[in-house]
């Protein structure tokens, strides 16, 4: 018994300073990034917006995001779970697509970009694909009055790349997309 005891002990003191040097790492990482591992906020029009959080842009001027399972509360960050068989998100995401190809006729035959009609895990997702963006643009050039050349500009120059090339897909954050919209001239 007292053999155990002492294993025990060491196994729990071992583990005790592996998770406390993982930590360190974690939190030093953080440091160096740009945000330093904060919240990125954005002053706008006199408004607070947090970066890192998906919006709702209602208005058809406006590049809408991913769908919110959580209505874009930060609160109560959380997906649907519901799966491709449950026949209730089965009908939400149709109802999605059939809004997504009436307020964009224009792409009626093109494929639609799935994060356009399915929530994220958390709810909260703040960026889209380059893709997403580009089903969206002959909507935004038409309602704003700006050539489609320059929307697909905009969009090009708001694509976050991967880093190295290598890790994850590009994205576009909506939100800094909309007030780079907005300043367009």
């Amino acid at each position: 018994m007292k053999i155990y005891l002492i294993s025990a002990l060491r196994l729990s003191l071992v583990m005790l300073v592996v998770v406390a040097l993982y930590l360190i790492f974690v939190f030093a990482g953080s440091k160096i990034l740009p945000t330093q591992g904060n919240a990125e906020i954005i002053n706008y029009k006199g408004q607070k917006f947090y970066a890192n959080i998906g919006q709702d842009f209602k208005s058809i001027k406006y590049f809408h995001g991913r769908p919110s399972a959580v209505d874009y509360n930060a609160a109560g960050s959380a997906g649907s779970n519901k799966g491709p068989s449950n026949e209730e998100y089965l009908q939400t995401v149709q109802k999605r697509i059939d809004t997504l190809k009436m307020q964009n006729p224009e792409m009626n035959t093109a494929k639609v970009p799935v994060e356009l009609v399915t929530a994220s895990g958390s709810g909260l997702d703040p960026d889209i694909s380059e893709q997403g963006a580009l089903y969206q643009a002959k909507r935004i050039a038409k309602e704003r009055n700006i050539s489609l050349e320059k929307i697909e500009n905009l969009i090009n120059n708001q694509t976050e790349k991967p880093l190295l090339g290598l890790f994850g897909p590009s994205k576009i954050n909506v939100l800094k997309l909309n007030i780079a919209l907005d300043q367009t001239k």
